[in-house]
């Protein structure tokens, strides 16, 4: 079995390959074929291009520095902090395709350049983005990591640009060559590397924000791959190139913004749950009782509460330990959570307390709902054996107090648990024996 799934996993690992390979040489035809095309020179598009891309670069850098903040995951940190900036080198080459300048007809051919510039930046960022997650993957000082990111990130850029200051502007000294651009080959390395790279790490972190990530950087592949197809300013290859990099942008701002948004959702989820249980919280139920209150008052329809305390909680403990008082606890909240209805709020009211509201509900409802609940714990085979006491209040709209409403309940529940006292013997669990090493 271990050799048949070896031998799966490597042909999952040759299609893969595989596949970008064909993707890969399918660009690359598709820009060699668009080198016969004949377009006008519009600088205008190529401006709109690059505005679009530089905004859509700023929002992913906010946005993967919201998710820094709320994960410590560093390939956030540095991937915003480099985007900034290289939003910041595709708004001064949209300055130079719109020719806002006085001198730009003089400064356009550099406009190639400039992107050249604009694509080093990220692609340097996400391998050394991939360098730093992989020996330290959590932060420990988010704020001065953010500043430290974006400096280092300054001074990749300043090195970059004077490196690059001495380069012939023309576009393509060999426009007859294969590859007419061959520069735009090193970006294209770069992000080739991030992207297998890339891959590693979606073993361990399969989240949206990564999955785009790695196909957006599979489109700067591309993207590169297109524009050494150039082979004079402003022509269809080069246009082609850009397309894919605006398109690379928006996958991964839309990969980012989705997983924000289920982080959000997570804390949120986290901040209204048992961490324990996964029932509703205090301030949860609390909720959930304000509403019901005000929907009562507005349509004179009742609902009640009920609430159980599990019985002889502090017996089991010392019976079992506490890892079983946990799982009991549980339990009580599955049977909760499976058998009432979904209109029903199930919550953790306290240690071994728990509310459950019934909107819509009077008393005789009530005392069938904890009739069903006392039988579902009555079956249950899974030792030690469950039992709760339950108090029961119904809100008819006039006017009283939630504390008020718990206290009823809890005095009928510590009621029902001092009869069941005086009725039935003291609970005893024999403690487990426990194996000599």
């Amino acid at each position: 079995m271990g050799q048949t799934s070896l031998s799966s996993h490597a042909r999952t690992r040759t299609t893969i390959f595989l596949s970008h390979v064909g993707g890969f040489l399918l660009v690359i035809l598709a820009a060699y074929w668009l080198r016969s095309l004949t377009i006008p020179r519009d600088a205008l598009l190529q401006g709109y291009l690059e505005v679009i891309s530089s905004l859509l670069a700023f929002v992913f850098a906010a946005v993967t520095l919201v998710r820094f903040q709320g994960t410590q995951d560093r390939i956030s940190l540095i991937l915003g902090a480099g985007f900034f900036l290289s939003g910041g080198v595709l708004i001064a080459t949209g300055v130079l395709f719109f020719q806002f300048l006085p001198d730009a007809p003089h400064l356009l051919p550099w406009a190639p350049i400039a992107w050249w510039l604009g694509r080093i930046i990220p692609a340097v960022l996400v391998v050394a983005a991939l360098l730093v997650e992989h020996f330290m993957p959590r932060s420990r000082h988010p704020k001065r990591e953010i500043a430290g990111a974006l400096l280092a990130a300054v001074a990749v850029t300043y090195g970059l640009a004077a490196a690059l200051r001495h380069l012939p502007p023309q576009v393509s000294p060999h426009p007859s060559a294969f590859f007419p651009s061959p520069q735009q080959l090193l970006p294209g390395a770069l992000f080739l590397v991030s992207l297998f790279w890339y891959r590693r790490r979606l073993t361990v972190e399969d989240s949206s924000f990564d999955r785009t990530m790695y196909a957006a950087v599979w489109l700067n592949v591309a993207a590169q791959l297109a524009a050494a197809q150039s082979a004079r300013l402003m022509d269809a290859p080069f246009v082609f190139a850009q397309g894919l990099m605006v398109l690379g942008y928006t996958v991964a701002l839309g990969g980012a913004l989705l997983d924000n948004a289920r982080l959000f959702e997570r804390v949120r989820h986290m901040a209204v749950s048992d961490p324990l249980t996964g029932l509703a919280n205090y301030r949860r139920l609390l909720d959930v009782l304000e509403n019901e209150t005000e929907r009562t008052d507005r349509s004179g329809r009742p609902f009640a509460v009920l609430l159980l305390d599990v019985d002889g909680l502090k017996l089991i403990n010392d019976s079992y330990g506490h890892l079983v008082g946990s799982r009991a606890i549980c339990r009580l909240a599955d049977i909760l959570r499976i058998h009432c209805r979904a209109i029903d709020t199930a919550a953790r009211y306290g240690g071994d307390e728990f509310a459950l509201v019934l909107p819509e509900s009077q008393e005789d409802e009530a005392h069938r709902v904890a009739d069903r609940i006392r039988q579902v714990m009555a079956n249950d085979d899974e030792p030690p054996a469950l039992s709760a006491s339950m108090g029961i209040a119904v809100y008819r709209g006039d006017g009283e107090r939630i504390e008020k409403l718990l206290s009823e309940a809890d005095q009928q529940l510590y009621a029902e648990k001092a009869k069941r006292a005086s009725r039935v013997p003291a609970l005893t669990y024999p403690r487990p024996r426990v194996p000599r090493l």
